[in-house]
């Protein structure tokens, strides 16, 4: 379950953000996690709440937006949208779909009490 290794990953870059910034807890924090990502985003948030339990990340909201990946169709040369890396060209049918986008990880926003 690597989602357990990124979690380790978001929690050092909590901890330096709280060291940074000097606040006192964080309420919510909002990440992207792009659907061509091989990361399961409800292991990814169960994982945070068990590594934070009785920590100062204790109840933590956290919100998880899926934006769609990016493609460009190698039979129209048009770059579009897909919800799946399988789905065919919404433009022409093609299935020849070469990924620009969308296998991000990001940290977008938190919410902290001072």
């Amino acid at each position: 379950m690597h989602e357990l290794t990124l979690c380790e990953a978001l929690l050092d870059m909590l901890d330096e953000e709280k060291r940074r910034r000097g606040f006192s807890r964080l309420r919510r924090l909002k990440l992207e996690i792009g659907r061509f990502g091989c990361v399961d985003p409800d292991a990814l948030v169960y994982a945070f709440g068990v590594t934070t339990r009785g920590g100062w990340l204790d109840g933590a909201q956290v919100d998880v937006d899926r934006p769609p990946g990016r493609v460009t169709c190698l039979d129209c040369k048009v770059e579009t949208q897909v919800d799946d890396r399988f789905a065919p060209c919404p433009q022409c049918g093609g299935e020849r779909l070469l990924p620009v986008g969308g296998d991000e990880l990001k940290l977008v926003e938190i919410e902290i009490e001072a």
